[in-house]
């Protein structure tokens, strides 16, 4: 960690510096060449690999009285039995000028049967699963300090995501015409860079690349670019009416 009063006023912490944080990263160091970016992690497995990037790693629970003017929490929910606590440990290293901004998800938005979903689109009642609750509660720690939300569609890039995942399986059993709505890791970081730049307060943004495909739609354009050597054989999920909201 860097020695108390020596961060910059375009310094960057970064936790959870996974796929989305190290292109965070790279974005954010072209917009502000000479800032310091530093990367907090669970373990100490990534911490070369961060370096060798110029992303100053340090651990989780290592106490420090550093404060940053930019954080962005890119962590999974996955990897903590208190995922909330985790954004409040984060915003408590924000110093309440540049941008604090947590990835979030678009699971929370209750928006099912393909129909259409926007910013101002309600949200799924807390109580009604557990996988939502833990985000929504994570998103509003965010908000009450005056830090912003960006509900991130289905992050992919060429060997990760749902096409990816549903290509090892080869067949899945849910519905073929279900509509995805999906962001490229490339896009989620500048978008979430562009958001930081902004010092924006308590507001949340939708992030998706604006091209909704069905699940079928998705599985045949990765037969046809050729890039992968296995195939997908089916969606076996019975086939229900479409509602169809993308003209």
């Amino acid at each position: 960690m860097a020695s108390s009063g020596m961060v910059g006023e375009n310094d960057l912490l970064i936790v959870g510096p996974g796929v989305l944080g190290r292109l965070v990263a790279e974005k954010w160091r072209e917009e502000n060449p000479g800032c310091q970016i530093y990367g907090q992690s669970v373990t100490t497995d990534h911490h070369h690999e961060l370096m060798t990037m110029g992303i100053n790693p340090f651990l989780k629970g290592n106490k420090t009285d550093q404060k940053f003017p930019y954080v962005i929490f890119c962590a999974p929910p996955s990897k903590t039995p208190d995922y909330p606590g985790d954004i409040r440990m984060a915003a408590l290293s924000w110093n309440g000028e540049g941008s604090f901004l947590f990835t979030s998800s678009s699971a929370p938005f209750d928006c099912y049967d393909n129909g259409p979903c926007d910013e101002d689109t309600s949200t799924v009642p807390i109580g009604r699963s557990p996988r939502t609750d833990v985000i929504l509660k994570a998103e509003k720690v965010v908000l009450d300090f005056g830090g912003c939300v960006v509900r991130l569609a289905g992050l992919y890039k060429l060997d990760r995501g749902a096409h990816f995942y549903w290509l090892q399986k080869g067949t899945v059993d849910c519905r073929p015409d279900h509509i995805l709505n999906l962001i490229h890791y490339e896009d989620a970081a500048s978008l979430s860079v562009t958001i930081l730049k902004k010092k924006l307060r308590v507001q949340i943004f939708l992030g998706c690349d604006n091209h909704p495909l069905s699940r079928q739609e998705v599985m045949d354009l990765v037969e046809k670019s050729g890039k992968f050597s296995k195939k997908f054989e089916a969606f076996t999920g019975g086939k229900k009416y479409i509602i169809d909201d993308r003209h």
